[in-house]
């Protein structure tokens, strides 16, 4: 009898230890540095690689890193009965033309979805509300802001009677955007919709996993959280 086949390692081509690819990406999509930065700060420790070999290793490996992150936390969280989403969209400029990042946010901060389009009417709303519910489940309510085309949408979908407006009631979301703001002045913008997609989906990911809210607890209690979290990186990405 034949014995199971070990998965191939995605680092098998590559001649670089996975611990230096782990170390890159994390370094690239988790804190607001250029590619360049990013080698410079390499070379400090004796790693000596160019900034294009941090663009194709982050194009490479970041999705896959994300994915694995988002598939825990949906195990996890599909089953919460007391979810509550917030929903926000925000400008991003692309070569000049303004598109829309529509962003899905629950109670606890932890970015759920993004979703670019060039529009901001009913069938983006649609769209990025299909993909939301899809991925993550129902949650118990839904929090927007006065854009009419969430009520089209969600009335189209039959759940209309989740939603909820008010005048500071969606300050989850527009804080989230926040960290985004921050890691696209250092990145100086973005040049095309598949890579902006790409980014704001892994960038919201890794964002999750080492969001340990430093501002709610000892520093005692964080510690234990930041070794957590970076030992768990460290399994995901092996």
């Amino acid at each position: 009898m034949s014995r199971p086949r070990k998965p191939a390692s995605p680092f098998r081509y590559f001649n670089s230890s996975p611990e230096v690819i782990r170390l890159v990406v994390l370094m690239y999509v988790r804190f607001p540095l250029s590619l360049r930065n990013v080698e410079d700060l390499l070379f400090e420790r004796g790693i000596d690689i160019c900034h294009e070999t941090v663009r194709m290793w982050w194009n490479r490996f970041g999705p896959m890193f994300a994915g694995e992150i988002r598939r825990q936390r949906v195990n996890r969280m599909r089953g919460f009965r007391h979810w509550r989403w917030h929903l926000d969209e925000m400008y991003v400029k692309l070569n000049g033309e303004m598109v829309y990042l529509w962003r899905a946010v629950d109670h606890e901060g932890e970015i759920l979805e993004s979703y670019v389009s060039k529009t901001r009417d009913k069938g983006a709303a649609l769209a990025f509300i299909k993909k939301a519910l899809k991925r993550h489940g129902s949650p118990e309510r839904i929090t927007t802001d006065g854009l009419r085309s969430y009520g089209a949408a969600m009335d189209d979908i039959g759940c209309r009677e989740k939603q909820e407006t008010g005048r500071w009631a969606n300050n989850r979301v527009e804080n989230s955007h926040l960290p985004f703001r921050r890691r696209e002045r250092a990145m100086h913008r973005f040049r095309r919709m598949s890579s902006l997609q790409k980014f704001a989906s892994v960038h919201a990911n890794l964002h999750n996993h080492f969001s340990l809210e430093r501002h709610l607890v000892d520093r005692q209690t964080f510690k234990e959280r930041r070794s957590a979290a970076l030992a768990e990186w460290q399994i995901v990405a092996s």
